[in-house]
């Protein structure tokens, strides 16, 4: 059965590469915390197989669960940190030219009548 989402089967290189770094560096917190995969998981509510393959850097894992991940590590404030308006220096320089309340799509002119 194919998967629901491309994305899923071929992530772009970059967030390939990423999440490999994410879960590997997730894999490195819990053991130098010297946690069994199977407590983490118990402590965040999921699987041994659900953490296994967020250290793997999956696409499939869900977002919450490298949320718990990072909660779990002691790590939570890094992640509400990621988007912040004050440090994104593109979209403040964009806005200059006018914010909108959000992105709307371009229209063309249309000669059917």
């Amino acid at each position: 059965m194919p998967a629901r989402n491309a994305l899923l089967n071929a992530p772009p290189y970059q967030v390939e590469k990423a999440l490999k770094k994410l879960g590997n560096d997730l894999r490195t917190a819990r053991l130098r915390r010297r946690l069994l995969i199977q407590d983490v998981a118990e402590k965040i509510g999921t699987s041994r197989y659900v953490v296994a393959d967020a250290e793997k850097g999956k696409a499939s894992t869900g977002i919450a669960v490298y949320a718990a991940l990072l909660w779990t590590y002691g790590f939570i404030e890094r992640l509400t940190d990621i988007v912040d308006p004050a440090k994104d220096e593109e979209g403040m320089a964009r806005s200059l030219h006018g914010m909108r309340a959000r992105a709307t799509r371009r229209r063309t002119l249309d000669n059917d009548f």
